[in-house]
């Protein structure tokens, strides 16, 4: 057989690289403890799921949805942001249901990019921000995103024979990997940015309620000019524990949503019904659910940045996402470094650099395990990996 040159020059997923090097661990007999996938583990809020049951004996989410989503979803999105953000959207053109932020953020480098086209992605960064543009026929082109520069991209470097070539910009706050937060003028010059040149923006905001120590996320859409720069991915994955539902919503530019609605009318018949109704209910309900959550990774926070300053790696506490991007000690690289975890502790993290060149260096760690998991893995690596003064 012949296989599409699109698919073929892929790596690996990190994610899926990951679940197959547990699997072989396990299999031979290792208690592998991971902390390399970010899914969290405690189950979804009650009265959603309650809400989904409900949904599901109804006849009327039994046949094909609308790509367009339901009116009730599409205003309880709408109501959230002004709510939360102080942004007002018009649900009937500026609110567009995902199946998840992962398969919007593939799906928007189809409708948006030609070949030869490039698109900007933040590095280290999610890996669809990269192989969604592959996808398309594009260019991916990083931004290095730098612990002395906040791990904020330094726009104004982007060369001008790239800015002309480019047709999307990626970038997500609270930051994934490195849990990077925006506490300055960001969105704003990044608006700009994009009007300047003529690059829509993408930002990805799946991890906006997941914040700590007094940190309160914002939306890339209340800066001035950000409707007319682009969208935001909005995902109920991470901070209402559903990753396994695959739904959200992309907000904002009403011609980008319009463009991807087309090609999806032509690709997926659009979300299942019963799911949309149950993330209404997260929505409008969710805001008690989503503050124990922060407490709770809060706790894991501080507990494994206790234990990695026990064996000498000092992490300053990242202030959002569900994940703790740890420097390697040195004479290791990313890879080495998790190598040695998984070996001596019996504990998997994801390597650095599997996020992007500008991930060497780095490990991340996942806080999407129960307490008592993390404790035995603290102890681990407490016991196995204690680092010489």
């Amino acid at each position: 057989m012949r296989y599409a040159q699109r698919v073929n020059q892929l790596p690996p997923y990190l994610f899926a690289e990951l679940e197959r090097k547990i699997a072989e661990k396990r299999a031979a007999g290792v208690d592998v403890i991971s902390l390399g996938i970010g899914d969290p583990d405690i189950p979804t809020f009650r009265a959603v799921v309650e809400e989904m049951q409900r949904q599901v004996a109804r006849a009327d989410t039994h046949q094909y949805p609308s790509n367009r989503g339901r009116a009730v979803f599409r205003q309880a999105v709408a109501s959230f942001y002004e709510r939360r953000f102080g942004v007002t959207l018009d649900p009937e053109t500026e609110v567009f249901p995902l199946l998840g932020g992962k398969e919007g953020i593939a799906h928007v480098c189809w409708s948006m990019l030609d070949p030869g086209d490039v698109s900007l992605a933040a590095d280290p960064g999610y890996p669809v921000y990269t192989s969604g543009p592959l996808l398309a026929g594009a260019e991916p082109v990083l931004m290095p995103l730098l612990a002395e520069n906040a791990f904020q991209p330094d726009l104004e470097s982007i060369p001008i024979d790239v800015r002309v070539r480019a047709n999307l910009l990626f970038c997500n706050y609270p930051n994934n990997p490195t849990g990077a937060v925006i506490e300055d003028d960001f969105f704003e010059r990044l608006a700009r940015f994009g009007l300047d040149n003529d690059i829509p923006i993408v930002h990805d905001s799946a991890y906006s309620e997941l914040t700590f120590d007094g940190h309160v996320a914002g939306s890339f859409l209340a800066a001035p000019g950000a409707r007319e720069a682009g969208v935001e991915m909005f995902s109920l994955s991470k901070s209402w524990n559903m990753t396994g539902w695959r739904i959200g919503a992309a907000v904002g530019n009403a011609e980008m949503l319009s463009q991807l609605w087309k090609l999806k009318t032509n690709v997926d018949s659009g979300q299942f019904d019963a799911i949309q109704m149950a993330a209404v209910r997260a929505l409008n309900e969710g805001d008690g659910f989503v503050r124990e959550m922060c407490e709770v990774y809060r706790r894991r926070r501080d507990l494994l940045i206790e234990a990695l300053a026990g064996v000498g790696i000092d992490v300053p506490p990242p202030r959002g996402t569900i994940y703790v991007w740890v420097p390697v000690p040195d004479g290791h690289t990313s890879v080495s470094f998790a190598e040695l975890v998984l070996e001596q502790a019996g504990v998997v993290v994801s390597p650095g650099s599997s996020y992007g060149p500008n991930g060497e260096g780095y490990v991340r760690m996942s806080l999407t395990l129960p307490d008592d998991r993390l404790r035995e893995a603290v102890g681990r690596i407490e016991q196995h990996l204690r680092v010489p003064a």
